[in-house]
Order: C-alpha cells, then structure tokens, then sequence
C-alpha cells in the first residue's frame, strides 16, 4: 500500500434539489492536488457523496487515507449504516429503499481499493483544508451556473 494521503472533501448545492457541487483536498506529504465539478440537479447529500467517490477514484494506486468530512451523513453511512443496508439489499431499517443507493455502492466499491480512516470536521470552523474544500464545492456550483 502507498504512503499515507490525507483528503478533505465537501458538497454544496444551491437549493435542495438544485445546482450542486463537490470539492475534494488531497494532500501527499508536500504535494497537493485539488478536484471539483458539480451537477445541474442534484441535492446536498448527493454532492457529499460525490467528494468522496471523487477523490477515492483519483488515486492511481492502494492508498491508507484519513478522510475528513464535514457531513455525518456520509461518516455514518460508511461506518455505522452501510453493512445493515447491504445485507437488507439495500433496503433501511423501515424496510424502504436506501436513498442515494447508487452512490453509496459507488463508494463502496472504491472504499474497498485502499485503507480509509473516516473523521468528521466540524464546518466552516476555520480549518484550513475542510475551508478549501468547501471553496472547490461552491466553485463547482459556480462554474455551472455562470456558463
């Protein structure tokens, strides 16, 4: 497994349903890259998602990664939720399908490509890298709506 690559990632949408965007950090002991991109209709959630399956797809090689979101929804998902969803075949607790079920299997199959520690970051509170994520989400919503 490749060394240790720290990613922040964030989601952004402008109405909810509405323009949406995702915003990944990854750093790699000097070395930083960022991603983002956005889609016309989608939700917050959705966009959170997207950050992570996004930075998750963009390591070229088995990575141990700290992963910061500010979005319990995706750390609960992936830590606490999702064995309970896969082995109802994608159905919750009340027996209804998962939303964003697509994307939560997407995830999951990328998840399985690296040794991923999940952390939540509290949000806009000032840390330097959930901020930068944050700023890549609302440019990806920015870029969509201005062209």
């Amino acid at each position: 497994m490749a060394g240790k690559v720290v990613m922040y990632t964030d989601g952004a949408c402008k109405g909810n349903p509405g323009p949406g965007g995702w915003g990944v950090v990854l750093r790699y002991g000097d070395a930083c890259k960022t991603l983002h991109g956005g889609e016309r209709q989608t939700t917050n959630n959705r966009m959170e998602l997207m950050a992570a399956i996004r930075g998750l797809r963009a390591l070229n090689r088995a990575c141990e990664v700290e992963l910061y979101t500010d979005s319990q929804y995706v750390r609960k998902g992936i830590t606490e939720w999702m064995a309970g969803w896969k082995r109802n075949g994608w159905k919750n607790s009340a027996k209804k399908p998962v939303k964003n079920a697509d994307l939560w299997q997407e995830l999951d199959t990328e998840t399985a490509r690296h040794k991923v520690n999940w952390h939540w970051v509290k949000g806009h509170s000032g840390n330097p890298d959930n901020e930068l994520a944050d700023e890549l989400a609302n440019r990806g919503v920015d870029e969509l709506t201005s062209a």
